[in-house]
């Protein structure tokens, strides 16, 4: 879409400019064929004013120079006019050749913006355009863009300096009230009502453990780099995920089926992609019912693969469905479990990988989840 608006940008420029000079052309043309014309027909008059003091011989040798001038201006006027269309056929030609070559002269710097703009990303913020060149309207727009560049690294740095702060922060006295907790319970013969505190305390800390990795997982996936970018075979992350998961399938009596592809090979960041294919399967044990099924299958395309992950449930509405992709989203009033980060966890990672994730409620009841990815050739075993 970016090529087909700037390749009309460019032909309008060009007609515009080819038109200008066309109609610059065809304006002398037309004038200069009406002087030619006027100044010829001013001859007839002499030749009356000759054939009027003269003899009947030079009278009739009057008319006949003026039958000749006559026929002379006649042929002149047919070859001006044919010269004249032909000449307007090569100002045509001439127009858009110029035309275009002045469009291209003008969407240059543009370009050189635009392609410049373009290789500027998340992880590059601090590069500028820097276009050089006189105080005009092109200038003027490189500096705006400038401008707004800066204010999106300072953004983008304080943001991430706030994440890794508060990640830090937070972390220590988590750490402390572990071991506070340990201590005590550590001590000989602890009050039963002791051990019940340290149980919840326990869970309550585990929770906001929790919620702190999924916001610096959240924190990459958005703003960060991709710079142990791997070969990554998801079908070895979804094997892994449900060996982790397996005592809580388990223990739902869960019915899980695998149907996957041999290889299903993407490139992106091993640790980012565990942790999408851990949220996802964690998703579909965690928010199941007992004795329900989960169904993981996947498909690979020309340069794309889909992974997608249902579980059976009650009929849920694709309204609700929707909104899971945010943070803090879950379905119903429950509060507990979760921090609700899973899928938007999920969203950010596939983006990041230039991906996607789809969700869908079931009519039958139950959620489908599909995760789009590139696909790229596996390497080949030594």
């Amino acid at each position: 879409m970016v090529g087909q608006r700037r390749g009309t940008v460019r032909w309008r420029f060009t007609i515009l400019y080819a038109v200008v000079f066309l109609l610059s052309g065809a304006g002398l043309l037309v004038l200069t064929f009406l002087l030619s014309g006027g100044s010829v027909s001013n001859v007839a008059p002499a030749g009356d004013q000759v054939g009027q003091g003269g003899s009947a011989g030079a009278e009739l040798r009057v008319r006949l120079l003026e039958e000749q001038l006559r026929t002379v201006h006649e042929q002149q006027s047919r070859q001006l006019l044919v010269g004249s269309l032909v000449a307007l056929v090569v100002m045509a030609v001439i127009s858009l050749v110029l035309g275009r070559g002045l469009a291209q002269r003008v969407l240059r710097p543009l370009r050189l913006i635009t392609g410049a703009t373009r290789r500027i990303s998340a992880d590059s913020l601090d590069q500028r355009l820097a276009v050089t060149g006189p105080a005009d309207e092109v200038k003027d727009l490189a500096d705006t863009i400038d401008e707004l560049l800066e204010r999106l690294e300072a953004s983008f740095t304080a943001q991430r300096r706030f994440v890794a702060n508060a990640s830090h922060e937070l972390r220590t006295p988590l750490a402390t009230m572990r071991a506070s907790l340990d201590v005590a319970v550590a001590k000989p013969d602890p009050a039963a009502s002791t051990l019940r505190l340290a149980d919840r305390l326990r869970t309550q800390l585990d929770r906001v453990d929790h919620l702190l990795d999924g916001f610096l997982v959240l924190a990459r996936a958005q703003h960060g780099a991709l710079a142990d970018a791997a070969p990554v075979d998801l079908g070895e992350l979804v094997d892994a995920a449900l060996r982790e998961r397996s005592a809580d399938a388990q223990h739902k009596n869960l019915t899980v089926t695998v149907d996957l592809p041999p290889v299903m090979t993407t490139c992106g960041s091993p640790a980012l992609l565990a942790r999408l294919v851990g949220n996802v399967v964690d998703n579909a044990v965690t928010h199941n019912e007992d004795n329900g099924w989960i169904r993981i299958t996947g498909s690979l395309h020309e340069k794309e693969m889909v992974l997608v992950v249902e579980t059976g449930g009650r009929v849920l509405d694709q309204q609700d469905v929707d909104r899971l992709l945010l943070p803090f989203e879950r379905l119903g009033d429950d509060r507990t479990g979760t921090a609700g980060l899973g899928l938007s966890i999920v969203a950010s990672v596939a983006t990041a990988h230039d991906g996607r994730v789809a969700l869908l409620a079931r009519p039958e009841g139950g959620l489908r989840v599909s995760v789009h990815l590139p696909a790229v050739s596996a390497p080949v075993a030594a």
